[in-house]
């Protein structure tokens, strides 16, 4: 399709527009179906009459958005009519670039594109040491850190868009990555945690600060502050005796905010630790927590609070946290979660119910300012470009006040060219029988049983009486569907439908070990030494080719070592297994210890109960229950 643009465009707009010619598949043509562009406060509109069209929008971030609305719109027809009004000031996405998968430039340069057109206007790295300060040369050393450059590129980039790129760093806790070198000896209150009225701690916070915030435009900046559990507990009782947590908590964040001041930023830090604090529980969501007056009394003005929740799938909940959160004499900002860190498959169910629950309080309340966070937890095994719906939930929450799932997903495949369906429907290879409706319980079998080992076989209690095979054969078959159909994006569905086979394959193998082995079956031992073990050890190395394709695809290659390991030991424990049986049933062993145990409900983490699958994310947990380290 060829267009004409005319009006109220910048240069940045014109490179924006020529930058989506191949994605969104149009040409900017002087021969083109003219559009008169009109920059004005309101809503978004979108005209056209057969001959000529109309954009109004007020930030260039709307003007995007118009853009594709319109070029949506005339795939039905040539007269139309479409208005659209914001919700909310600003929405946004935070990556995390912490947990091993740091997104390479290119990358975020795509999601800035992909995020223009969905009509997103704040994009946030969550980086704890995976940013370079110079004089400090193991502060993410060998993680992938951005370089100055880097961060330049991408901000540079993201301003072509009118989407404005805000650091968001850590400033007391989650820092275990970066504390483990000996030049923070000095500075180092626990594993994770800075040492809280030291001088030399306020100086490394400086340089984090200048250091991350030289290459962006944006006078914001997100200091972090959350889930600091250990907080004076550590060298600073050794030294000082016990202090009052929520005294130390308000002196660290005056601090802090000295120096945001001293060099002009606008801060921002996540709330939950307060709420902690005031939970006799240590609990974020404690609807009993009680946070003093004069701890509230005493904390900073000119400090942003965030609250994040991206669990509860009632309205009512997020509207009292919302209303506790205003309590503190300023308007919170509210961070959602697009679910992709419970493994290789995004979790969609619960992605939709607590999105769909949190956005609609955010309106009901005035909040003025949305995040969609995407997590890399504990190895940042899936790719965030699986989260992509989730992100276009988001936007579509942002200039409607309802949002309908043909809307969405007509909205989806014009902002991403993906296919709605597709992309929801990886969720069933951790939505499986067992599990509750929409996943609330967060299960995520996918991840445990790859992992989990055939002769402990931690999981295989609960997985014996559930039908999982044909959930599986199910589910590879779909996905061979999508995978071949989704074009720009069947690197995703690659590694769906290997991971699929996979668990076909390996879901019950163990439970059908251990009955073999109690029944003395050799011969069919045996035959699972022959044969099932032979294709799994297979399918996990073309699993592996895939995921590791995706990787670098997608993300810098310092962290897929990680992983790489993981499906090394998975390949070797395959191996010693078929040994183990082998040797079994030659009759060179009377018994094979791991199976002599018996397999108990797995006691631990959570949604666990009989007949049921639940959820657990810690590799190390999964894998072994011996010390693994």
């Amino acid at each position: 399709m060829k267009i004409h643009l005319q009006g109220d465009l910048t240069d940045d707009m014109y490179q924006g527009v020529s930058y989506l010619e191949n994605e969104m598949k149009f040409e900017l043509h002087p021969d083109g179906l003219l559009i008169h562009v009109k920059q004005q406060a309101g809503p978004l509109v979108v005209i056209c009459d057969e001959q000529v069209g109309t954009i109004h929008y007020e930030q260039p971030v709307h003007f995007y958005r118009a853009l594709g609305l319109f070029l949506e719109n005339m795939q039905f027809g040539k007269r139309f009519h479409e208005t659209e009004t914001p919700q909310f000031e600003t929405v946004g996405v935070m990556f995390d670039v912490s947990r091993n998968g740091v997104l390479r430039v290119d990358s975020i340069k795509r999601f800035i594109r992909l995020m223009a057109v969905m009509g997103m206007d704040t994009l946030m790295l969550y980086t704890e040491d995976t940013y370079t300060i110079e004089d400090l040369p193991y502060f993410g050393y060998m993680r992938g850190k951005y370089s100055f450059e880097e961060l330049k590129e991408c901000d540079d980039y993201a301003a072509i868009f009118g989407i404005e790129m805000v650091p968001c760093i850590q400033t007391l806790g989650h820092l275990t990555q970066a504390l483990k070198w000996d030049y923070a000896n000095g500075i180092r209150d626990t594993d994770d945690i800075l040492l809280v009225s030291e001088e030399k701690t306020y100086q490394f916070i400086e340089k984090m600060i200048t250091s991350i915030m030289a290459p962006f435009r944006s006078k914001r900046i997100h200091i972090g502050m959350d889930e600091a559990h250990g907080l004076g507990l550590g060298k600073y009782l050794d030294n000082n005796g016990y202090q009052k947590r929520f005294d130390l908590m308000n002196a660290h964040l005056h601090q802090v905010l000295a120096i945001t001041e001293k060099h002009g930023l606008e801060p921002m830090i996540w709330s939950d630790m307060y709420f902690r604090l005031g939970s006799k529980h240590g609990r974020y969501y404690d609807p009993d927590v009680h946070i003093p007056q004069e701890v509230i009394d005493g904390m900073p003005a000119g400090v942003q609070y965030v609250y994040w929740d991206y669990y509860h799938a009632d309205q009512a909940f997020y509207e009292d946290y919302i209303q506790r959160h205003q309590a503190f004499g300023s308007n919170p900002i509210f961070a959602g979660g697009v679910w992709t860190w419970t493994g290789i498959v995004p979790n969609y169910g619960k992605t939709l119910r607590t999105t769909n629950a949190g956005l609609q309080a955010c309106k009901q309340l005035g909040v003025k300012e949305v995040i969609a966070t995407m997590w890399g937890d504990n190895g940042a095994e899936g790719n965030y470009y699986a989260g992509l719906l989730g992100l276009q939930l988001f936007a579509e929450h942002a200039y409607a006040a309802d949002v309908l799932d043909e809307k969405l997903a007509r909205r989806f495949h014009t902002c991403t060219g993906g296919n709605y369906e597709a992309f929801m429907n990886v969720k069933y290879l951790d939505e499986t029988p067992g599990t509750t409706l929409d996943n609330l319980e967060e299960a995520n079998p996918s991840r445990y049983l790859l992992w989990q080992d055939l002769l402990l076989g931690m999981f295989d209690h609960h997985v014996a009486a559930l039908d999982l095979v044909n959930h599986y054969t199910h589910w590879e078959a779909k996905l061979q569907g999508y995978a071949d159909t989704s074009g720009e994006w069947s690197f995703l569905f690659d590694v769906y439908v290997k991971l699929s086979r996979v668990l076909r394959l390996k879901c019950d193998l163990g439970v059908r070990i251990k009955q073999h082995y109690d029944n003395k079956d050799l011969a069919r031992i045996k035959h699972l030494v022959d044969h099932d073990l032979v294709n799994l050890t297979q399918l996990v190395h073309e699993l592996r080719a895939a995921h590791r394709k995706q990787w670098f695809m997608t993300n810098k290659a310092f962290g897929w070592e990680v992983i790489d390991i993981r499906y090394g030991g998975l390949i070797a424990r395959l191996e010693s297994t078929a040994y183990r049986l082998a040797e079994y049933t030659y009759g060179l062993i009377t018994e094979i210890e791991e199976l002599e145990e018996s397999r108990l409900v797995f006691e631990s983490f959570y949604g666990w109960e009989e007949g049921s699958l639940g959820h657990c994310n810690l590799y190390h947990r999964i894998v072994t229950p011996s010390s693994f380290i």
